[in-house]
């Protein structure tokens, strides 16, 4: 499992000040408080204007404090893209974030992604569909997507499709159609295609207090479907510690039970109703709620944890 952390995002107000203002020590924490992820996203959005240069200036910082960790470019300006991957080497260290099914971006980030030989995060989406309801209209995209990558001469073990996660609090139906896309793309193509989403995409909109909450259920399950990479917060301590025990299949801690057991029922194609928990534990309870709100068993509310 390749973990990519999302905390540096050019939405965040402090984000945006700190790089008008050129506060490279803010840059540098937020740089460190990812250390133990293996990619940081660098998401500048458009990049124009005054943030014209940001990549650059980013990539650079991060070189200096992490000089190890990979990188993931993660912008709509191709230019930007273009001027980031000249500051980069290391092929194998470096994602570009992303590319729709759209031929004209679709036919320049590719030829980008193959001129540097590195990864490219492919979005099963198009101008024409939008993000398909379901799962079954998302892998037709990627076929289409597949076939064009080989058509180009794409190294396909270096793309990863994206699902595309949308919140629960948006329509509830969809955390479950991700999960069965990432399962369905992992069974229709040959070994070595790979998975990646934005994992903190499941629970936007919720209350601070159970994101986390969401977030790690929904990537228990993820993984079980087949997912080989996440962009996720790196802050989230316990989430990481997860997704690495789950790496192992090997529990740390009681609770990391009942997380196996959610992995594997979404890896066999079992009933959420046939895992067992322990009733009288009130963690295990809340894990098993929002399983049910993930696979749209039950509605969801704000406070779905308390009832």
């Amino acid at each position: 499992m390749e973990l990519i952390g999302e905390n540096i995002h050019i939405i965040s107000k402090n984000v945006k000040e700190a790089y008008l203002s050129k506060n490279e020590k803010y840059f540098t924490n937020l740089i460190e408080i990812q250390k133990n992820m293996d990619f940081i996203d660098l998401n500048v959005g458009p990049a124009k204007g005054l943030f014209s240069g940001i990549i650059p200036y980013l990539i650079n910082i991060v070189k200096k404090t992490n000089p190890k960790i990979g990188i993931s470019l993660d912008t709509t300006n191709i230019d930007e893209m273009k001027t980031g991957l000249e500051e980069l080497n290391n092929s194998d260290n470096i994602f570009i974030n992303s590319t729709p099914s759209d031929s004209e971006k679709f036919d320049i980030l590719t030829e980008l992604a193959i001129n540097k030989n590195c990864n490219l995060i492919a979005l099963t989406m198009s101008k024409e569909t939008g993000i398909p309801k379901f799962c079954d209209g998302r892998l037709e995209i990627a076929c289409d997507m597949y076939e064009r990558f080989i058509e180009k001469g794409m190294d396909t073990e270096k793309v990863y499709f994206d699902p595309l996660v949308l919140p629960i609090t948006a329509d509830q139906s969809q955390a479950g159609e991700a999960i069965n896309t990432i399962k369905m793309i992992k069974e229709s193509f040959e070994k070595g295609i790979k998975t990646v989403v934005g994992l903190s995409n499941v629970s936007n909109g919720c209350p601070n207090d159970i994101r986390p909450l969401i977030n790690r259920v929904f990537a228990v399950m993820a993984v079980g479907a087949g997912l080989d990479a996440a962009i996720i917060d790196a802050k989230d301590e316990e989430l990481c510690r997860i997704l690495r025990m789950l790496e192992k299949r090997n529990s740390e801690k009681e609770i990391d039970n009942l997380y196996l057991k959610l992995c594997s029922m979404t890896e066999n194609f079992e009933e959420l109703e046939n895992v067992e928990y322990n009733k009288s534990n009130e963690e295990e309870c809340k894990i098993i709620k929002t399983a049910k709100i993930i696979l749209n068993k039950e509605v969801y509310s704000d406070s779905f944890t308390q009832i």
